[in-house]
């Protein structure tokens, strides 16, 4: 690694999110991955996916090996300004659409729940009726 530590802010390091200009964080370390873009073997798209964020949890759910790990050294630029990377956002579940969204009146939904199933079964009763051996 570089022996002068270069320190970064998120903000500098989001801007190079491009095929020919890419930089990643990982574990609070810069990487110019330009060179590799070509050679990753999951594809460019997989590391502009990475850009723009902390992509230390991206890095390790795939489980690299300890040969990519290495290599890692050479893309080596320096390290993040941990201040300047913004806090990770909790997931918020969407609301839940209301049951009834596309305004029935309530009656109307009533009576097709009782009068569907009596009308299948009404149906029912008439194809066996018909379809009996006698």
């Amino acid at each position: 690694m570089a022996s002068e530590k270069k320190v970064l802010t998120f903000e500098e390091v989001s801007q190079h999110n491009k095929t020919k200009d890419c930089w990643l964080i990982i574990s609070d370390k810069v990487y110019d991955v330009t060179p590799f873009m070509d050679d990753h073997p999951g594809g460019d798209e997989v590391l502009l996916s990475s850009t723009g964020k902390d992509a230390t949890n991206d890095f390790e759910d795939v489980g690299h090996s300890d040969t990519a790990r290495d290599m890692m050294e050479k893309y080596y630029i320096g390290e993040i300004d941990s201040n300047s990377v913004p806090k990770t956002r909790t997931y918020v579940a969407p609301q839940q659409p209301a049951y009834n969204q596309d305004k029935t009146p309530e009656f109307i939904i009533k009576i097709l729940q009782f009068l569907v199933p009596i009308l299948i079964l009404g149906l029912a009763l008439v194809v066996r009726h018909y379809t009996k051996k006698e």
